[in-house]
């Protein structure tokens, strides 16, 4: 039977606001590190423009769920903050067109960015529940996430090559005020899209806030504990050099921007093309298998970029890399957010974003203190990637008690499962999605959200 054309048309404009969302992502918010370093900005600075920003934008997101309380509305508070996220790419395109601005705008127009895109996230995923009939829900999804990933894999790849023949510095910034430009009108078409859509349910029966002190307690004395645990150590491990390599790339190795491209899409299209392969093994095997699994996986990939510098070598190491992070990002993302209830979903998201940002931002600022106090160099940066990987390996430490799930082979069906795009395994490891509990608490797919 055929949707009705309320639902259908929810539906396309749900579609719609994905595919926007993703070409901001990346024509403008994959490039902020390196518009930085075109602005002038030091390394150690560039690295630090996302980190110091996200956690800046984490705090002021924890208002969302009291906001939500006293609209009434999750729907208001996400067209709100979709809108406000447009406005801040703008801020962007000043920064790129006004000489002489100074540095410290651009961490307070990033910081806005941040904090209105993750307010966004976890009232977005509340609303949208209610919007996908369950019985289309997978199929889908899956539609939507493989139209999202062309979108972001389109605008990275239209920004890279605008920037690798954009000559001069000014040209350069001249094409940074360009694809700012595009990300904000992209992020508009986006919020009109919300706009279009209906909210049949503005808040969830038995709504409720759940604060923080809670939220911690159950986390150090709940089953899932080791797993929270586990992936803020994986994150600050991470963040110790993540951050750093586009620094690396366009500073010490001197890539061109069509480079640096090929390395950043290398990695997001594997990891586009493994996560069907990784969402059929987590369905056969069980999430937490292939969280130990990737969980080691991850462990030596910033080393790995000490012992080459070849471009053949760093695109095999991106595949791998690829490969890898999508299945953490996929296991961590089923086995936190499996359960989490509708009514307690938009604060429990809220605080769990300040304490990933929070992990990030330590990583990144002892990352960043250590390439500074060791002369910003190219053995600096090899000195980080070690400790970012001796640091991983310490983290493996809080998943070797976790509770194993029962082992229950499956059929092995080919599944597109959707996360929000980043670059791949030179990005951090940012749970981005939702997993919807499906037949006894199974997802049967997760939703690329802005979580």
């Amino acid at each position: 039977m055929p949707a009705p054309r309320h639902v259908r048309k929810d539906l396309r404009a749900v579609y719609g606001d994905g595919v926007g969302y993703s070409v901001m992502v990346g024509a403008g918010e994959t490039y902020i590190p390196a518009f930085a370093l075109a602005l002038g900005m030091s390394e150690v600075l560039a690295g630090w423009i996302v980190s110091i920003p996200l956690l800046l934008g984490a705090t002021l997101q924890l208002v969302s769920p009291l906001v939500i309380q006293r609209l009434q509305s999750h729907r208001k508070w996400v067209i709100a903050c979709a809108g406000a996220q447009a406005v801040c790419c703008s801020g962007f395109v000043v920064m790129a067109l006004v000489h002489g601005l100074p540095p410290l705008l651009l961490f307070v127009i990033a910081t806005l960015y941040w904090g209105t895109g993750m307010a966004s996230g976890p009232a977005w995923n509340t609303w949208v529940g209610t919007l996908v009939p369950r019985r289309v829900r997978a199929a889908y999804f899956a539609r939507r996430s493989r139209g999202c990933q062309a979108a972001v894999l389109l605008g990275l790849v239209g920004a890279g090559l605008a920037l690798h023949f954009g000559t001069g510095a000014e040209a350069v910034l001249f094409v940074f005020a360009s694809l700012f430009v595009v990300a904000a009108l992209s992020r508009a078409g986006s919020t009109w899209c919300l706009w279009q859509q209906s909210e049949p349910h503005p808040m969830p029966r038995n709504h409720r806030i759940v604060g923080p002190r809670e939220i911690f307690r159950r986390a150090r004395r709940g089953r899932n504990g080791r797993l929270l645990t586990y992936m803020l150590a994986v994150q600050f491990a991470v963040q110790i050099s993540g951050p750093f390599f586009t620094p690396y790339m366009l500073g010490e190795l001197d890539f061109s921007y069509l480079k640096y491209l090929a390395i950043i899409a290398t990695a997001y299209i594997a990891k586009m093309v493994a996560l069907p392969f990784l969402g059929s093994a987590a369905r056969r095997f069980g999430s937490a298998w292939l969280l130990y699994a990737t969980g080691a996986g991850i462990v030596p990939l910033s080393a790995l970029w000490i012992f080459s510098e070849s471009t053949g070598y760093l695109l095999a190491l991106q595949i791998v890399g690829g490969c890898v992070w999508a299945g953490y990002e996929l296991a961590t993302l089923l086995l936190l957010f499996d359960h989490i209830h509708e009514s307690e979903r938009t604060s429990v998201l809220t605080v769990f974003n300040l304490a990933n940002a929070a992990a990030w931002v330590a990583g990144a600022l002892l990352g960043g203190l250590l390439l500074k106090l060791l002369g910003a160099d190219r053995a600096a940066y090899h000195v980080i990637f070690a400790v970012s990987c001796g640091a991983r390996i310490i983290a493996i430490v809080f998943i070797a008690g976790l509770r194993r799930v029962e082992f229950r082979p499956r059929p092995l069906a080919m599944r597109v499962l959707g996360v929000r795009p980043n670059a791949g395994s030179i990005s951090a490891p940012i749970v981005t999605s939702l997993a919807t509990p499906e037949n006894g608490g199974a997802p049967e797919t997760t939703e690329d959200s802005r979580a």
